[in-house]
């Protein structure tokens, strides 16, 4: 299967600061990418590399294209959802929609307009008219009317209620995203979005610290709630991150068998925000 995105030795620099440090990775067609890291981790510079927003050193192909020098052709098959919505405020639902109809080879006015019935816009509304939630209903209507084939969501649903999330998520999961699309999505809500992802790639201080699978966490990664009786049995496996919890010590080892992890509390597999956090500080230390 031919990679949708390709990066090598992919590097930014900001004056003296490294933004992206010599980053490797590739991501497959039909896939749910994470993109996570902590703020200042370089997610927004790998985002604007991808779109061909700036400049890069290094190697990076999107569905084929350099970004930077074919992002004319690139955005045709790529779609793009800030955390800020940057929808016109003085324009009207209907206007918006006419106009992004006659600039997008790819847009589907009544996959458009299938999405919206089911929300209270109004198509005689201003955007500035909208709440927030309202506003990115209706991004999100017009980027899903474009049969695109990368999607890049940066913080999409920041500040918007736990139900709006939810339904953004699910709309998304149900009647966007197919084997033929590709979703890649920062955020820091980790815990909302990891059910739907497919492919982890952590990200700190301009480098890739974790590039996997959700089936390579599930089969190399395991949580264990270890009783206060076993901890010192557990420590010798060295465990890669460690919590407390309610009477029990919680521990995250990387290629432990499981038979010999039961004996010491209960397992389970680790959620994406411990993975995360035993990740980065096992990476910072």
């Amino acid at each position: 299967m031919t990679d949708l995105i390709v990066a090598r030795g992919l590097s930014k620099t900001f004056g003296s600061m490294r933004a992206l440090d010599n980053v490797n990775f590739h991501v497959q067609p039909g896939r749910i990418v994470g993109l996570i890291g902590p703020n200042g981790a370089g997610k927004t510079t790998a985002l604007k590399a991808l779109l061909g927003l700036t400049r890069f050193d290094g190697e990076l192909s999107v569905l084929g294209l350099d970004p930077y020098h074919q992002r004319h052709r690139l955005m045709q098959d790529v779609c793009f959802i800030a955390d800020v919505a940057v929808l016109p405020r003085w324009i009207r639902v209907s206007q918006l929609i006419d106009f992004v109809g006659a600039t997008h080879p790819r847009f589907r006015r009544e996959v458009c307009e299938h999405f919206l019935a089911r929300s209270d816009i109004k198509r005689t509304s201003r955007v500035r008219e909208l709440s927030k939630g309202m506003v990115t209903q209706l991004h999100l209507a017009l980027v899903m009317a474009i049969d695109a084939k990368l999607l890049v969501l940066d913080e999409p649903t920041l500040g918007l209620d736990i139900l709006m999330r939810k339904q953004f998520y699910d709309t998304l999961l149900n009647e966007y995203f197919d084997a033929e699309r590709t979703i890649l999505v920062t955020t820091h809500q980790v815990e909302e979005i990891q059910h739907l992802l497919t492919d982890l790639l952590f990200i700190d201080h301009g480098r890739i610290v974790l590039d996997a699978t959700m089936d390579d966490v599930q089969e190399k990664y395991t949580q264990v709630s270890v009783r206060p009786e076993h901890l010192a049995a557990a420590r010798t496996h060295k465990p890669i991150g460690e919590r407390q919890g309610l009477g029990r010590t919680h521990m995250l080892f990387r290629g432990i068998e499981r038979t010999e992890l039961e004996r010491l509390g209960e397992v389970g597999v680790p959620s994406v925000s411990d993975l995360f956090v035993a990740v980065i500080q096992g990476a910072r230390a």
